[in-house]
């Protein structure tokens, strides 16, 4: 499949670890997203007492992306084609706090 190179700053997430994402793959939010602020990480888990969750036995900084923000250039049939992808969000905990800093308007 098509993989980005993922950082993420929701350190507040329980996938995060060091700026990399352990779930394999996330999903993001937007469907109607023109900036980048109204888009979101779907994927986000709020990390209870700095428990640290993963999906996968090392966390990767190559990741499949869905992502629902079809108003972006790099929106390619609701797979993200970007090589690097930037998801802000520093201490969110909820979801809509996050946002793909990538986003770019078609």
């Amino acid at each position: 499949g098509i993989m980005a190179e993922l950082k993420c700053g929701v350190e507040s997430c329980t996938y995060n670890k060091e700026y990399l994402c352990s779930k394999g793959d996330i999903m993001v939010g937007g469907k109607h997203a023109g900036t980048s602020e109204d888009t979101c990480c779907e994927s986000f888990m709020e990390a209870k007492e700095d428990r640290f969750t993963s999906a996968l036995e090392h966390p990767s900084k190559i990741i499949s992306i869905d992502c629902e923000a079809v108003k972006c250039v790099y929106n390619s049939n609701y797979k993200c084609v970007a090589e690097h992808v930037d998801i802000k969000g520093c201490g969110a905990s909820d979801c809509r706090e996050t946002s793909c800093a990538t986003f770019t308007e078609k």
